[in-house]
């Protein structure tokens, strides 16, 4: 397989995919030291890049109506939970914590079939389960607390961002037979409309400060935020469209190292040994539904 085959592209594409978003983390801290809450900064790029897809679609004459599939409002507001919970969470905690616990989507995902599709889980998935929830068990539990419960506001949002994310990837297995273009939409508008929604929530309740006035020294970094998002949703739909579903979920693991190396490099984490332990049991649980994922192909 040359390193110009369609298979290596795709590969590449998903690799891309992954950094944009184990890296995302550092334009959101940039943002935020600058006066702009991640919330809001969630909300101006993923409006950037709701309407630059609305308008390409308008103009091609692809944009379709959302009529007799009222499904996709519900994944429009699962998946822009899911960017609320991770990009706030990856703003105002400690990134490997933050990306091991939203990766126990697989875990939530056993679950999530279970009630929305009716697939009873398998063996093989409640060890699945076990293992994650044992991982997420070591990981919150700290020799201060006599239970293990989210320490912070940014666990309670990465496993909310986790849980969103295992629903929204149910729904897209659900309404596959949809128009492709109307699910992009839903999940950028998703984005869009949720962290409005919750940043104004936010004020209203004191948790969300008001921050500074708007300023041009944003918007390099909104510009970098919303190209690479919509360049890497692109690079993925390509990548998992040639690849199979194990392939996929196996190279999107990489995101996990990519948020780990460059968060503990630049001061962003640090590596206590119940994450280490913890994360590898999630992790494995990640790697036994790529495994149990491959064996259906």
């Amino acid at each position: 397989m040359g390193f110009t085959s369609p298979k290596s592209l795709a590969v590449a594409g998903l690799l891309f995919n992954a950094f944009v978003w184990g890296v995302c983390w550092w334009p959101f801290k940039q943002l935020e030291a600058q006066g702009l809450h991640p919330l809001w900064a969630t909300a101006i790029v993923y409006a950037f890049v709701f309407v630059s897809i609305a308008l390409w679609l308008w103009r091609s004459g692809q944009l379709l109506s959302w009529r007799g599939h009222p499904g996709l409002w519900l994944m429009l507001l699962t998946s822009g939970l899911t960017n609320v919970g991770f990009n706030w969470a990856v703003t105002v905690g400690d990134v490997v914590r933050v990306v091991l616990l939203f990766y126990l989507m697989p875990a939530w995902s056993v679950l999530v079939a279970w009630w929305l599709l009716g697939d009873k889980p398998t063996p093989m998935a409640l060890l699945r389960l076990l293992l994650a929830l044992a991982g997420l068990f070591i990981v919150l539990k700290t020799p201060e607390t006599p239970w293990p419960v989210p320490e912070s506001l940014a666990d309670v949002l990465a496993l909310i961002g986790g849980l969103t994310f295992a629903i929204t990837n149910a729904l897209l297995l659900k309404l596959k037979d949809t128009p492709s273009s109307s699910r992009t939409l839903a999940m950028f508008g998703g984005g869009a409309v949720m962290a409005t929604l919750a940043a104004i929530a936010g004020l209203a309740t004191g948790v969300v400060a008001i921050g500074a006035p708007p300023a041009w020294s944003w918007l390099p970094m909104v510009a970098l935020l919303g190209i690479s998002f919509l360049f890497g949703n692109l690079a993925l739909q390509y990548g998992a469209a040639l690849l199979a579903a194990h392939t996929t979920a196996l190279v999107m693991l990489s995101e996990v190292l990519f948020a780990s190396v460059s968060s503990v490099l630049l001061g962003a984490a640090q590596w206590e040994s119940r994450t280490l332990w913890g994360g590898s049991l999630i992790l494995l649980a990640a790697l036994l539904s790529v495994m149990d994922t491959s064996q259906k192909d």
